[in-house]
C-alpha cells in the first residue's frame, strides 16, 4: 500500500556525508555525556526499599507522590499493582536510614489520606541484585546486537551486516546519551525500550537492504548509488506509513500512559526517530562506502552453448 509515489529518484546518496557528519557528532555528543554524567539509574540496578501498600477504596497515585517527595525522598517509583487500591512503591537508598525506618515515615504519611492504609510487605533491594541486573542487561544486548548481525550477513552479506548494526547501535548509543544528558531515570522498562528500539530499528534497514538487492537484480546499468537511491525513494511510503502508526501508538502511551510509562515511550520515541534517520542516512550508506556490489548478492556463470542468448541481459545469471 502507497499513499504516494515519487516518480524520480531522490539522491539521498549526494549528502550521504554531511548526513554522516551530523550523525558523528550526535554519536560523539552521546559518548561524551555517557561518560561525563553517566546514566541515572533506577532502583532495579542501585538498590533500595520496596513496599507494597493496601489502602480501603481507589487511590490517585499523582497525590501520593508528592507526599512521599515532601519527605525528601526522591526518585520514588508509584504504581497500581494488581487493583486500584493496590500501591507499589520503589524507593532508593537513603544515606543514614535503613529500610525499615524508609517504610515507617511513608506509611506515617500515607496514613494521613486513608487511615485504613496497610502495609503488606516491605523488601530491601540490595546493591548486589542490582549489579546483576546491570550485567544481565549488558548480555541481553550483546546477544541481540550478536543475533542481528549473523541474521544480516547470512540473508544478505558481511558488508550489509557490518552497516546496519554499526546503524543500529547508533540509535542506542543516542537513546542513552539522551537519557544521560537529562539525567532521566532508567529503569528496566527503558532498558526494554532500547531493547526493542535495535529490533524495531534493523527492520527498516532489512527492507531497504531488500529493494537494494531486488534493484541489483532489476537494474543492470545503474550504478551503486542510483540503485540505493532508488531503493531508498521507493520504500518511502512504506516507511511513512508503518513508522507514522508506530509513532501514534507510542505517542499516545507518552502523553496518557502516566508516570509508570513515560520514559519507556520516551525512549521508544526517540529510537523510532532516530531508527528511521539511522536506516536511511547510516545503514545505507557505510554499506555504499565498504563497497557493496551486484556480484555480492548474484553470483555469474558463463555457459558456452547454443541455448545462450547473447542478447538476454539476464544471461548467465545465477540467482
Amino acid at each position: 500500500m502507497e499513499f504516494f509515489k515519487i516518480k524520480s529518484d531522490i539522491p539521498f546518496m549526494r549528502h550521504a556525508l554531511i548526513f554522516n557528519a551530523v550523525s558523528f557528532i550526535t554519536f560523539f555528543a552521546a559518548v561524551f555525556f555517557l561518560f561525563s554524567r553517566g546514566l541515572h539509574l533506577s532502583v532495579e540496578f542501585t538498590g533500595g526499599t520496596l513496599m507494597e501498600v493496601s489502602f480501603s477504596q481507589p487511590v490517585a497515585l499523582d497525590p501520593m507522590r508528592e507526599r512521599i517527595a515532601a519527605l525528601g525522598y526522591t526518585d520514588v517509583q508509584v504504581q497500581h499493582f494488581g487493583s486500584a487500591r493496590e500501591v507499589l512503591i520503589r524507593m532508593p537508598a537513603a544515606k543514614g536510614s535503613n529500610a525499615t525506618e524508609q517504610s515507617s515515615r511513608v506509611m506515617e504519611a500515607l496514613k494521613q489520606t486513608d487511615e485504613q492504609a496497610t502495609l503488606k510487605r516491605t523488601e530491601f533491594v540490595g546493591p548486589q541484585v542490582g549489579d546483576e541486573l546491570a550485567i544481565d542487561g549488558l548480555k541481553a544486548l550483546a546477544f541481540v546486537v550478536i543475533g542481528i548481525m549473523i541474521y544480516l550477513a547470512i540473508r544478505f552479506e558481511w558488508k550489509y551486516a557490518v552497516a546496519g548494526i554499526i546503524a543500529n547501535l547508533h540509535d542506542v548509543i543516542i537513546i542513552l546519551g539522551f537519557f544521560a544528558y537529562f539525567q532521566w531515570e532508567f529503569s528496566l522498562p527503558v532498558l526494554a525500550a532500547v531493547l526493542a528500539v535495535l529490533g524495531y530499528s534493523v527492520n527498516e534497514s532489512v527492507v531497504i537492504f531488500d529493494r537494494v538487492r531486488e534493484n541489483f537484480r532489476r537494474y543492470r546499468k545503474m550504478s551503486t548509488v542510483e540503485i540505493i537511491d532508488n531503493a531508498i525513494t521507493s520504500t518511502i511510503s512504506r516507511t511513512i506509513i508503518t513508522h507514522g502508526s508506530t509513532q501514534l501508538m507510542v505517542l499516545s502511551m507518552l502523553l496518557f500512559g502516566g508516570a509508570t510509562l513515560h520514559y519507556f515511550a520516551l525512549a521508544l520515541t526517540i529510537g523510532i526517530l532516530f531508527g528511521i534517520y539511522s536506516s536511511v542516512f547510516v545503514a545505507a550508506a557505510i554499506a555504499m562506502w565498504l563497497g557493496i556490489r551486484r556480484e555480492d548478492l548474484i553470483k555469474t556463470v558463463k555457459k558456452d552453448g547454443p541455448d545462450e542468448d547473447p542478447n538476454d541481459p539476464n544471461a548467465g545469471a545465477v540467482v
